[in-house]
């Protein structure tokens, strides 16, 4: 397998590679869709599939380069590097942040994290996925009762195995700072944390044990032979609207319904439930991003003039560390129209300050970003969080 990057120079060049999205038998993986001319498109393609679109691309003129040579490679990598660090762990009976680890280690870790730090941190179940895996939020909090709260999840996208990993080396931070970051001390005595590490497990254990490049739940679809709804089109927000595909092969499957998705509905169970949540943030990968509402809709938020100045604070923030540069911006600006995505649902429900983040990269590794970013990437995605949630803090609403 390859991995192309196609610049697309007009309108008609992009209406030329959605023909192609469209042609099933080339098993197309687009990890970036074709939108606008603005973005450059990211694309998997299966060797045998390879020189039929080189030619296409060729023959229409449209400017490609190859952003992985063989994925395989990568893959194999990835893998052997895992290997290693989990007998290197087993050795010294330590969780390593800085790799990617099965859904079982990750969810060790959150007892050790729980009962390691049993002052402030407790595990709930929320629900059970749809193969019935327990679906597990962390809860920091010094007390009080039902204090207003901050609500974060990874690992929507299963693939996007940076944000799981970030979300366990942020949940560790949250932790072990506590009492000694005054910033996060006085937040942590006034508010609760939340945090989902990973909203989607049934998918992360599929690319562990079968295909590493698997995005979506793994429900049955009924008459169809294709597995598993995009969970990040299945919020009831513009259901069913542009940007979300109605047929269940594709990677971005809506879904029958909204809600659907047990993963799905259980998180809006919660959060409705608690009553009090002031802040929905949510961690993707990849192309540094950071982005408010709306994605199912073109039009500006209500909040837009608050939402982007605070996106560009907490941009700035996270580009103090490494120099890692994200763009700020509404999903419909930014990428493309979405229907059915989490920020809008949350966004709509009331909660002002909703965000998703797009971790690193720009696209060198993609999905596949080596382990030995595991930790930069968390410790600018926290500094970008921690800006978001210091606002919502001094800002109640």
């Amino acid at each position: 397998h390859q991995v192309l990057r196609i610049k697309t120079r007009n309108e008609e060049e992009v209406q030329k590679l959605q023909l192609l999205e469209s042609l099933e038998h080339l098993e197309l993986d687009f990890w970036i869709n074709p939108s606008t001319p603005a973005l450059p498109v990211d694309v998997r393609i299966p060797a045998n599939s390879v020189q039929a679109v080189k030619a296409f691309l060729e023959s229409h003129g449209i400017e490609y380069s190859i952003l992985i040579e063989d994925l395989q490679v990568v893959l194999d990598k990835e893998k052997q590097d895992m290997a290693y660090s989990q007998q290197r762990d087993r050795s010294s009976n330590s969780f390593n942040y800085g790799t990617y680890h099965s859904l079982d280690s990750i969810y060790a870790e959150l007892d050790h994290l729980a009962s390691e730090y049993s002052n402030i941190v407790s595990k709930l179940q929320i629900g059970r996925s749809y193969e019935k895996r327990p679906l597990y939020v962390l809860k920091f909090s010094t007390g009080g009762r039902n204090r207003p709260a901050i609500w974060i999840d990874a690992g929507i996208h299963s693939r996007e195995w940076v944000t799981q990993a970030s979300a366990i080396w942020i949940a560790k931070k949250i932790a072990s700072d506590y009492g000694k970051d005054p910033s996060l001390t006085s937040l942590l005595n006034k508010m609760d944390i939340f945090l989902l590490t990973v909203t989607n497990p049934d998918g992360y254990v599929f690319t562990h044990t079968t295909n590493r490049m698997w995005r979506k739940t793994r429900s049955k679809n009924q008459g169809s032979r294709c597995v598993g709804v995009d969970p990040n089109r299945n919020w009831d927000a513009g259901f069913g609207g542009p940007g979300a595909s109605s047929n269940p092969c594709s990677d971005s499957y809506r879904g029958p319904s909204a809600n659907s998705e047990v993963e799905v509905k259980s998180v809006v169970n919660f959060i409705k439930n608690h009553g009090n949540i002031r802040a929905f943030l949510t961690l993707h990968s990849y192309s540094q991003l950071l982005m408010y509402p709306y994605g199912y809709k073109c039009t500006e938020p209500a909040d837009y003039a608050e939402l982007d100045a605070l996106g560009r604070a907490a941009a700035s923030s996270i580009q103090s560390l490494y120099g890692t540069a994200f763009t700020v911006g509404s999903i419909c600006s930014t990428i493309y129209q979405a229907s059915g995505g989490s920020i809008d649902w949350s966004y709509d429900y009331g909660i002002k300050y909703s965000f998703a983040f797009e971790l690193r990269d720009t696209g060198r590794y993609g999905f596949l970003l080596p382990a030995s970013q595991i930790i930069p990437t968390a410790e600018e995605t926290w500094l970008g969080l921690k800006k978001i949630m210091e606002h919502v803090r001094d800002n109640p609403y």
